[in-house]
């Protein structure tokens, strides 16, 4: 059984959600919603939500003031938003879910079909949560990367991140003074995230964080501060050359 809870404080989204729920969710049994801010985390305590959709922007507090306020954070959460690019950056980072509005039915079906799947194997979402708030506090700057491997989940600065090598589905981490990582997403995926960050994707299966490249060799690859030596796709030589030069 599991009891879903949607705030927003825009009657027209609680009610889109709950018809877009009931029509593509048939795994909630129980269904609440709300959009009175004030009342909702009375409502969390009492109705006791295995999920919750909450709006990031919201009059006088906003969904991460109110998870702030929550001491106990023993529920998913799937945040909902128009625009905010910062906060979607800060919940990317924490590996979090989010649905853009207008919400997409495949998007809302792929979201709780992933929460499900956490659910059966009894993820812990604390540390991630932790991390987000974290993140969500901090200039971009200090923002830590959730990275999930089969071992944990890793909260390290991207700073520390030397580069990322694509293996189909999979990305392997390269640190400064760490052994390397494995997580099964893929390197399309983190490029979205870290492209802000100072990172450049320079080959389809390689991309690298550009404070740690100590040259370019003319025959087209990168020597890395960890001595590695990467090699630049012919399409993306140009790209990164300005970028490098840029530096």
């Amino acid at each position: 059984m599991i009891k879903a809870l949607v705030i927003d404080d825009e009657s027209s989204a609680t009610n889109t959600m709950k018809l877009m729920l009931q029509r593509y969710s048939p795994e909630i049994s129980l269904l609440q919603t709300t959009t009175d801010i004030p009342n909702a985390l009375s409502l969390i305590t009492s109705f006791k939500p295995n999920l919750l959709f909450l709006d990031i922007q919201m009059p006088g507090t906003n969904g991460f003031d109110l998870l702030k306020q929550i001491p106990l954070i023993d529920f998913d959460v799937i945040f909902t938003t128009a625009h905010d690019k910062y906060a979607i950056q800060a919940i990317r980072f924490s590996a979090l879910d989010y649905l853009l509005k207008p919400i997409d039915p495949d998007e809302l079906q792929a979201a709780i079909q992933k929460f499900i799947l956490k659910h059966q194997l009894n993820y812990n979402n604390k540390p991630l949560y932790n991390n987000f708030l974290h993140n969500i506090q901090s200039p971009k700057k200090d923002f830590k990367l959730a990275i999930s491997t089969t071992e944990g989940t890793y909260f390290l600065s991207p700073y520390d991140i030397i580069r990322l090598e694509g293996e189909g589905n999979y990305t392997n981490f390269f640190f400064i003074n760490r052994r390397p990582l494995l997580t099964s997403k893929t390197l399309k995926e983190y490029e979205e995230i870290l492209c802000e960050h100072g990172f450049i994707r320079i080959h389809k299966s390689h991309m690298v964080n550009c404070s740690h490249v100590v040259s370019y060799k003319n025959e087209g690859e990168l020597i890395m501060k960890d001595n590695s030596v990467v090699e630049i796709s012919r399409r993306r030589k140009e790209e990164v050359l300005n970028v490098l030069k840029q530096l």
